[in-house]
């Protein structure tokens, strides 16, 4: 199981989902979007509402129906009612239940940094789990400590 470890340093989530989100649908896969926020979850909606017409990311909120078709799925539980394998911890709080996926992409910044490193420590020492950090360099990413 993947986790990648994503420090938002200079885009806020909301901008930098929708390309991930975009690459997961590339691949025929799902995505299940967790934040305990309905404004942040909001945000990330309109995000991924905001591309150009030819991007156009296909997205529901669980509890408003039809969740199953939804390839993209924005939730406050890591309930994967859209079948996903993939998920994207959208509030710097790690969830163990993102261990239950086949992917998990955990998006933190500075006000959640101290918990994103416990996580690493925790995560890192697990036999099933490789753990990837990502930072951003002006506009894109660099993996690496």
């Amino acid at each position: 199981m993947q986790v990648d470890f994503y420090q938002l340093s200079r885009d806020p989530v909301d901008q930098v989902l929708p390309a991930i989100a975009a690459r997961i649908l590339d691949l025929g896969a799902r995505l299940l979007v967790v934040a305990q926020d309905s404004d942040r979850l909001e945000r990330i909606s309109q995000g991924l509402w905001a591309g150009a017409p030819e991007s156009f990311l296909a997205h529901g909120r669980a509890g408003e129906g039809g969740e199953a078709q939804q390839p993209i799925l924005l939730a406050t539980t890591c309930d994967a009612a859209n079948g996903a394998r993939h998920i994207a911890l959208a509030d710097g709080v790690w969830r163990d239940e993102a261990l239950g996926f086949e992917r998990a992409f955990y998006f933190f910044d500075a006000d959640t940094i101290d918990g994103a490193r416990a996580s690493w420590r925790v995560l890192s020492k697990a036999d099933d789990v490789e753990p990837r950090f990502w930072r951003q360099e002006g506009r894109k990413w660099v993996q690496g400590p």
